[in-house]
Order: C-alpha cells, then sequence, then structure tokens
C-alpha cells in the first residue's frame, strides 16, 4: 500500500512540474523585462546543470545497480521521477529572469510559428503514448519485455521526445532572453545525453536497438542530428 501511494504521489509531482514548467515558459519567462546582465544568466545555467546532472547520473548503469539495491526494484524509475520533478520545479522557482526582448512576430508569420510549436506539441504527445505515460511518471515500472517502440514519431527520429521538446520552446512568436536561454540549455543538453541514453538502450533491447539505429538514422533533428 505504502508504495503504491509513493508512485501515485510521485505521479502526481511529475505532472505538477511539467505543468509549472508550461506555465513558467508561457507566463514568467515571456514577461517584457529589462536585461539583467550575465549573473543572472549564469544561475539559470547553474539550475539547468544541476538538473541535467542529475538525469546523467541516474543513468549510468552502476548508479541503478546502487539505487536498485537500496530500494525495491519496482520504485527505482518513481524514485528518479521524484527527484526530477523536484529539481524542475526548483528550476522554475528559483529562475531569475534575464530580461530583453530578441523578437516579436505577428499576422501570418506569427501562426506559422505557433503551428510549429503546435506540431512540437503533438509529436510530445504521440511519442509519449507510443512509450506508455504512467511509466514515464514513474507510476508503472519499465518493462523491456515490452518490446523497443518503432512506430509513429519513433519512424522519423530516435528520440521524437526530444525533436517535440526543441519545436515547443524554440518555435514561440515572442523570443525572449529568459526563453531563448531556457530553450538553448535544456535542447543541448539533450542533444549531449542521447550518446549515453543509447548506450544504455543498446544494452536493454541488443541487437534490435542496433537494428533501428540503422533503420531510423536521425537521433533527433531529421537531416541533421
Amino acid at each position: 500500500m505504502a508504495a503504491r501511494v509513493f508512485v501515485w504521489l510521485g505521479g502526481a509531482l511529475f505532472v505538477l512540474s511539467l505543468a509549472f514548467c508550461a506555465w513558467s515558459y508561457v507566463v514568467v519567462m515571456g514577461r517584457l523585462a529589462p536585461a539583467t546582465g550575465w549573473t543572472a544568466l549564469a544561475i539559470d545555467a547553474a539550475l539547468l546543470t544541476l538538473f541535467a546532472f542529475h538525469h546523467s547520473l541516474f543513468a549510468r548503469e552502476p548508479v541503478k545497480d546502487v539505487i536498485a539495491r537500496m530500494i525495491p526494484a519496482d520504485l527505482v524509475r518513481s524514485f528518479y521521477v521524484w527527484i526530477a520533478s523536484t529539481l524542475l520545479i526548483l528550476v522554475c522557482a528559483l529562475w531569475r529572469s534575464i530580461g530583453s526582448e530578441l523578437y516579436t512576430v505577428r499576422g501570418l508569420l506569427a501562426i506559422v510559428v505557433v503551428s510549429v510549436q503546435l506540431g512540437g506539441l503533438w509529436i510530445t504527445a504521440r511519442s509519449a503514448a507510443r512509450i506508455n505515460p504512467l511509466e514515464l511518471a514513474g507510476i508503472r515500472p519499465p518493462s523491456p519485455s515490452r518490446g523497443l517502440q518503432v512506430g509513429g514519431p519513433y519512424q522519423w527520429v530516435r528520440h521524437p521526445l526530444y525533436l517535440g521538446w526543441m519545436l515547443m520552446v524554440f518555435a514561440t512568436p515572442h523570443m525572449t532572453g529568459d526563453r531563448l536561454t531556457f530553450a538553448a540549455i535544456t535542447t543541448g543538453y539533450l542533444m549531449v545525453a542521447i550518446p549515453w541514453e543509447e548506450r544504455s538502450l543498446r544494452r536493454t533491447f541488443g541487437d534490435s536497438y542496433a537494428r533501428y539505429m540503422r533503420a531510423v538514422k536521425w537521433r533527433m533533428i531529421p537531416f541533421i542530428y
């Protein structure tokens, strides 16, 4: 009973952290403000680096093995989600305003840009649905026996969740210094982290993932990366 409460509360925190992050991007990071200098940029970069470090640390098999010896195996994913969600909330809550407005587009061009952003949201939702949202939220432990997902957006790139994220955070008709910083650092981290994740996926799925890599050449951005 206690384990189920733990994983469901973790799932609720996961949803809350995503909602808070979306609100911060749309509202807080979209506010017009004067440029504040390099101090705010350094603080925000440090916050995002802390979040990224946690993700990379948990991707290492020795760390996973240590945690698995400390807590039940079916709670490892939820334990990760608890920490990641808490760190994401802290990143947004402690975010320092960078200020400045880089550009604003209107009219037909704004419609095009927003359409790209909504396309990113659609790709993210479709990709998450293929994996199983309950696994992402830590409510249900990952099941390698379910097989490697290669359909839907996974036919275009090997990490469509990251492609969707990039489109959502970059394709905005109103780009501020805060939004650009958030988009650039998070997307850069995802691109750097992909090789680490793919090593883990190769260990999990073996030849199936090797064949998938040959069939789907692009990691995150079609024809580029």
